[in-house]
């Protein structure tokens, strides 16, 4: 499922630069107080400096139920190869737009992960701007880091997939910490943890969002001039 990329842009366009806290005011002002908070126990890799914000591209894995054959390491990395092309393979990287944020349920698995640092450093060269899972985050993570790969998950893990994730869907709604993602919907992450915004509302939310954080910008502004503290891109 992929909607016009131009559209998406334009969304984007309209969040730019806004933090998830004003996103979250966005959303009370339309009504939506308990709708789209991602819970707090999803983390930043690293903190940004800045916020992420993408448009929802999903998909959805479960726990392999096996059974792993006993092979001597020259065959098991042949059924390696297999198991990555038809049970945990990545169906919605080649879907990638420039502006997606993918989010993809895990089911809650711990002890895997679907991110590294070579298939997330693919997606960014597709154009993907960010990624939420609510399994083990990334591993490679020094590497991603350096890469700049904006990924929220619940920890940094170490095994691959083989043998402990199925792929299952893409492009379907999910759920992650709580919060409800389809398709296309709107995607804003910081170092506050992450907020989804329903497609049909962003242009409201935005509108509200921005309302609040020109507010604070402007009173905090002066507070920075009052202390003697030169203004930095937060208040300008």
């Amino acid at each position: 499922m992929s909607f016009d990329p131009k559209e998406n842009l334009e969304i984007i366009k309209l969040f730019d630069r806004l933090r998830v806290t004003d996103v979250r005011d966005g959303m009370d002002w339309v009504g939506y107080h308990h709708y789209g908070s991602v819970d707090h126990s999803i983390r930043p890799l690293f903190r940004p400096r800045l916020s992420t914000v993408g448009i929802a591209r999903t998909g959805r894995s479960i726990p392999y139920e096996g059974p792993v054959p006993s092979l001597p390491p020259e065959e098991y990395t042949k059924w390696v190869a297999w198991y990555y092309a038809e049970v945990c393979n990545s169906p919605w990287a080649e879907d990638i737009q420039p502006g997606d944020f993918l989010c993809v349920d895990m089911s809650g698995q711990t002890n895997a992960n679907l991110f590294g640092s070579a298939n997330t450093l693919y997606h960014k060269k597709k154009g993907c701007v960010g990624w939420l899972t609510n399994g083990g985050g990334v591993r490679d993570s020094d590497e991603c880091v350096l890469q700049g790969i904006n990924v929220w998950g619940t920890h940094v893990t170490q095994p691959m997939g083989q043998a402990r994730v199925r792929t299952i869907a893409k492009d379907c709604p999910i759920g992650i910490g709580g919060a409800a993602i389809y398709p296309g919907d709107v995607v804003v992450a910081d170092g506050d943890g992450v907020i989804v915004v329903p497609r049909k509302i962003a242009s409201d939310v935005a509108k509200y969002a921005w309302q609040e954080a020109s507010a604070d910008k402007k009173g905090r502004r002066q507070l920075y001039l009052d202390l003697g503290m030169a203004p930095d891109e937060t208040v300008g």
